[in-house]
């Protein structure tokens, strides 16, 4: 009886809160729609890579986008979920008012909601999966708990000072070459090789987000890798990514494995606006995030198109 009267009350206040605007303003807020570009672009180059090769198609090319920008949407409010009932991260949505009662239970609507996008993703790599190899369920998996266990116990390898470098790989390469072999039912080592670029941008991101949240973090005692080694040398991590994104596709096209890479620096002004932040107090350094989400956009595009447009 009591679990009925459990599962009613849910239910009955989860629908309360899903008529409540506030809801989706917190649900949005924890999805971080600008951190998408991270996925757009993995997958996209992938896809890329796949049509360039002459074997593209477009219902995986769909497909895979679909499922990279579920998967990232999932990882975002899982790990929204897990930061703040870990205590480890102030309440990003105080202001909108709710209770002690309805902030706790949207926390696990986000939960579940974020599982949801877990379960689609893992519906469309099925799909993938059956119409190019099985190898892709492996890479599905890898995902599922390289995105989990971003904030999630007990790995929670972005306190553990992992998070830069294994986004490298799980959000970076991974997922471009998955890509890949998900449009064109290849694998191919120049695919792994031509993500690196972008890889190394996608581990940007995560350093700018520890950079931006430095004192918090220090403030709560979670060991990001920024905290680990100081702010200055994170900022000179910082430039070392960034220089050897732009590096990169110059050794690429010095091997015959990229077009003539012109184009990508056309994106160098984007790159700058950043740095204008870095030197900022805590406060004023939340413009960093969309700035550096707004160079990987321009550079991703110009990465992309650089291989049916040679400069």
């Amino acid at each position: 009886m009591e679990l009925r009267i459990f599962i009613r009350d849910f239910v009955t206040d989860s629908f309360r809160l899903a008529l409540d605007l506030r809801s989706w303003r917190a649900g949005l807020k924890a999805g971080r729609l600008p951190s998408l570009v991270i996925a757009a672009f993995s997958c996209a180059l992938g896809a890329v890579l796949a049509w360039r090769a002459g074997r593209g198609d477009v219902i995986n090319t769909v497909a895979v986008m679909v499922a990279g920008l579920a998967l990232q949407a999932g990882v975002n409010l899982v790990n929204d979920f897990f930061e703040f009932r870990q205590g480890k991260v102030d309440d990003k949505v105080a202001n909108l008012g709710f209770s002690p009662k309805d902030r706790k239970l949207l926390e696990w609507l986000i939960f579940l909601v974020g599982l949801a996008f877990f379960a689609f993703a893992g519906l469309v790599g099925l799909f993938l999966a059956w119409r190019s190899g099985w190898w892709l369920v492996v890479l599905g998996v890898v995902g599922f708990l390289g995105g989990f266990f971003y904030t999630g116990e007990p790995l929670n390898y972005k306190r553990r000072g992992l998070a830069v470098v294994l986004v490298f790989f799980l959000m970076g390469v991974f997922m471009v070459a998955g890509a890949a072999f998900a449009v064109s039912g290849r694998f191919r080592w120049r695919d792994v090789l031509a993500s690196i670029p972008v890889s190394l941008l996608v581990s940007l991101i995560l350093l700018a987000n520890e950079l931006r949240d430095y004192e918090s973090d220090l403030r709560h005692g979670i060991r990001t890798l920024a905290v680990r080694i100081g702010y200055s040398r994170g900022i000179s991590v910082y430039c070392a990514l960034l220089c050897g994104a732009y590096l990169a596709p110059l050794l690429l096209w010095r091997a015959g494995m990229y077009p003539p890479p012109g184009l990508i620096f056309l994106a160098l002004p984007f790159a700058v606006p950043p740095f204008l932040f870095m030197g900022k107090p805590p406060e004023r350094r939340m413009g960093i995030i969309p700035l550096v989400m707004l160079h990987h956009l321009v550079f991703g595009s110009l990465f992309c198109a650089s291989y049916f447009v040679a400069v």
